[in-house]
């Protein structure tokens, strides 16, 4: 449930329910907007004494919150969380571009990658490190030396880097460089890998599992956002479904949903989506209009020899094009780049 307190509610008033929702045995949680304090009321699921809390001084109202995610609901936060990596605003009016090679390959091709996109306009780089494959004996990545290679690129260009984490026993490692850890698809539900980068304050990437609904989505979320990690990103990456004619089906109609569900900021994977690089602007562009905060992409200098997703990396120049698209598009669905 949720505590809205009354506009001119003291400190005193909020100190008291705070107060009188432990002693309870739950968990409060201050949203601190422009016009209210919400305080929202977290813990298992013993029924909470709500008439007791609407007596208390500076309380307006006690409003149950009917989805089982409570901490990533718009009813706990209204306003969209705005969250800040190195100085770039993610959330928010202006639009998020994430691009870099699926994986950390060389030296030369991840700076070559690096200063292309940060030429074209992008806000992020992305590159993994640790790969999860489908075949065992498929690339599996640089490892840290991958990471160190990442740091490396961020001198070079300033873009703060994205990259995979895919056990709890390398969060502290992927740490000392990463400014973003993602989640992959595979790893929606690795639920001690959430409550692990749920401790740590370092912004989290969430993507959808290709199997996973939206509220499952927003669950998973909920576990870190409940270790006390406030900076968590969810992305709509496609889904699995009978068609084969595209690696997954992008599922547009999640962006809007979660816009709606949720004030955490809202991404969406056309690469992956699509599988085709070809169909990477158009889906992009699409994603924007219905409402997404951002975009991951893939970008590898020369797609026919990446060691993993080359039919779905843009060349840089194509990628270029694809921004510079976008900048037409943004201020037609109110948003900036």
């Amino acid at each position: 449930m949720i505590i809205v307190m009354k506009h001119r509610a003291s400190a005193a008033d909020i100190d008291a329910v705070v107060k009188q929702v432990e002693t309870s045995g739950y968990k409060a949680h201050l949203s601190q907007g422009t016009e209210r304090t919400i305080i929202g009321v977290v813990g298992d699921d013993r029924p909470v004494q709500s008439h007791n809390l609407e007596m208390l001084s500076g309380v307006e109202q006690v409003v149950r919150i009917l989805q089982p995610f409570k901490l990533a609901s718009r009813d706990f936060h209204p306003e969209d969380t705005v969250i800040s990596v190195r100085g770039v605003p993610v959330g928010g009016p202006r639009l998020t571009i994430i691009a870099g090679p699926c994986s950390v390959e060389s030296r030369s091709q991840l700076l070559e990658t690096a200063l292309a996109v940060k030429e074209a306009g992008a806000d992020m780089l992305r590159g993994g490190a640790y790969k999860p494959r489908t075949s065992p004996y498929a690339f599996q990545g640089m490892g840290e030396e991958g990471l160190e290679l990442l740091a490396e690129a961020r001198e070079a260009t300033g873009l703060p880097i994205v990259t995979e984490v895919m056990a709890p026993e390398t969060v502290s490692v992927i740490g000392k460089y990463a400014d973003i850890y993602q989640i992959g698809a595979r790893n929606m539900q690795n639920f001690p890998l959430l409550t692990a980068v749920g401790k740590t304050r370092i912004p989290v990437f969430l993507k959808r599992s290709m199997m996973g609904t939206v509220q499952e989505l927003l669950m998973a979320a909920e576990y870190i956002l409940a270790g006390g990690n406030r900076q968590v990103m969810v992305c709509e990456r496609g889904i699995r479904t009978f068609e084969t004619a595209t690696r997954n089906t992008l599922d547009i109609n999640a962006i809007p949903l979660l816009k709606k569900w949720t004030h955490l900021p809202v991404f969406a994977d056309p690469s992956h989506a699509t599988g085709k690089w070809d169909l990477i602007a158009p889906t992009a562009k699409a994603c924007i209009a219905a409402g997404a905060d951002g975009l991951i992409i893939e970008v590898h200098p020369h797609p026919a020899e990446a060691m993993s997703d080359g039919a779905q990396s843009l060349k840089p120049e194509r990628f270029a094009q694809l921004v510079r698209e976008l900048r037409v598009l943004a201020p037609a669905v109110g948003r900036m780049m």
